[in-house]
């Protein structure tokens, strides 16, 4: 009987397994009783523990609590920093997005957004953006850090360009969270979007920043709980996990910088070796991506060779219901076809360890050369 090999979890920037901390705050929070919008006692205890989050999270981001609205995730910040600044701001029609997005914000082009052009460095041109803004933009979005190859992208030069024109400014902070140093107040962005399962919260909340005088429209009917922006019933126990995750992360962001960074450049020397082009190398990044292409095989296949030696990784954004298409990134920083078709990426976390990146090592030769083999005789 053949042994199920251990798991070798690189597939952080998906979703990050649940820290201890985070774990802790949502099981006691789980047991509270009583709507935290009721008046009632338990409704109090309950808003208090939701408006302890709200302060906690603020604290961890650079941001006051009032501008803290919690969602049920980064994607759906997205849209309401979206879609709620557009309906906000009627005198302006346009809309401006990097073509390096996310999918819920790359969605706005089917809805007339401007897209600013990357170079084949993966970063947005700045130049190119500043031709896009105008008097009839209302919002431009450009993310912090890409989420399939973890390049740092030139938000601030944009968005110094942006409100110059009185455009608000929203930003994707949801891979930049617990990896680089995320300030809502020192960046002078108008809205910003967080996720709690990227960095080891649970899954299921999220929040946008929304800078005091920057006030998206809803875009959902209801009772508009979180300041009248999002409506629902607060998430009480997920608030209060997301929140414990982010102390964590924040706390411990210099030194997991170093860690995983080191971890960064092994998975990159073990990818190069194997004829592997790593698509950071010479840009500014984050240290918990590896995005690379692996020429002569078809992503899909290489993935399966590694899910079956316990180790998880991806083709890059998980928000695509499970069908492998080829990388819109790499295909808005002229890669080609081929190149968006043979790319993979690895990601790590809080729970990364050496032996995860030996493990890596072990598998990854034969994988490689195996998908290899089955593309050649494709």
């Amino acid at each position: 009987m053949n042994s199920v090999p251990a798991e070798t979890y690189l597939d952080h920037a998906a979703s990050s397994p649940l820290r201890a901390v985070a774990r802790e705050a949502l099981l006691e929070a789980l047991d509270l009783v009583g709507n935290p919008s009721a008046l009632h006692r338990s409704g109090q205890r309950a808003r208090r523990v939701l408006e302890d989050a709200r302060e906690s999270l603020a604290e961890s981001v650079g941001a006051h609590p009032t501008e803290v609205v919690l969602t049920s995730g980064g994607s759906e910040a997205d849209s309401i920093a979206l879609l709620g600044s557009l309906a906000a701001r009627p005198e302006r029609t346009a809309s401006v997005v990097g073509a390096l997005e996310h999918p819920a914000v790359l969605g706005m082009a089917e809805r007339g957004a401007r897209l600013i052009p990357a170079g084949t460095d993966g970063t947005l041109d700045v130049d190119a953006a500043a031709a896009l803004l105008d008097e009839h933009v209302a919002v431009c979005s450009v993310m912090a850090v890409n989420n399939e190859t973890g390049i740092v992208q030139p938000v601030d030069e944009i968005r110094r360009l942006a409100q110059k024109r009185g455009i608000w400014m929203h930003s994707d902070q949801v891979q930049a969270l617990g990896h680089v140093p995320v300030d809502f107040g020192e960046q002078g962005l108008d809205l910003a979007s967080l996720s709690a399962h990227k960095i080891g919260g649970p899954v299921g909340v999220g929040a946008l920043l929304v800078r005091r005088g920057s006030r998206p429209t809803s875009i959902g009917l209801g009772g508009a709980q979180e300041g009248g922006i999002r409506s629902g019933t607060a998430m009480v126990a997920l608030a209060a996990g997301f929140a414990a995750a982010a102390r964590e992360a924040v706390a411990d962001l210099g030194a997991e910088r170093l860690r995983l960074g080191d971890l960064q450049e092994r998975v990159v020397g073990l990818a190069t070796a194997l004829g592997g082009d790593v698509t950071t190398v010479g840009a500014t990044h984050a240290p918990h991506i590896i995005n690379v292409v692996f020429p002569g095989l078809r992503a899909s296949d290489l993935l399966f060779l590694l899910d079956r030696q316990g180790v998880r990784a991806s083709v890059g954004s998980a928000c695509r219901a499970g069908v492998h298409q080829p990388s819109e990134v790499l295909l808005a920083m002229g890669r080609g076809e081929e190149a968006a078709r043979s790319v993979v990426r690895f990601s790590l976390g809080h729970s990364s360890t050496e032996t995860d990146v030996d493990r890596l090592g072990q598998v990854l030769p034969d994988a490689v050369a195996t998908a290899r083999e089955a593309y050649a005789r494709h």
